[in-house]
C-alpha cells in the first residue's frame, strides 16, 4: 500500500505521459514510414530504427512512476 495517495497519483500522470507522448510521436512516424517502405522496401531497417526511438518515452515514465512509488528520491 502506498503510504502518500499524491505520489501515487504523480507516478500514475508519470506513466501516462509517457505512454501518450509514445503514441502521438509514432502516430507520425509509422505513417510516413509506411510510405516510405512502400516506395523504398529497402528502407525498413532505417524505419525500423525510427519507429522505435519513441518507445523510450515509455520506459522513461515507467522509471520516473517507479522512482516515485518506491519514494528513491
Amino acid at each position: 500500500m502506498v503510504a502518500n495517495p499524491e505520489l501515487a497519483i504523480a507516478a500514475a500522470i508519470a506513466i501516462a505521459g509517457g505512454l501518450i507522448g509514445t503514441g502521438m510521436a509514432q502516430q507520425g512516424i509509422g505513417a510516413a514510414g509506411m510510405g516510405i517502405i512502400a516506395e523504398k522496401p529497402e528502407k525498413f531497417g532505417q524505419v525500423l530504427v525510427f519507429f522505435v526511438i519513441p518507445e523510450t518515452l515509455w520506459i522513461i515514465g515507467f522509471v520516473l512512476g517507479l522512482i516515485l512509488l518506491l519514494g528513491i528520491l
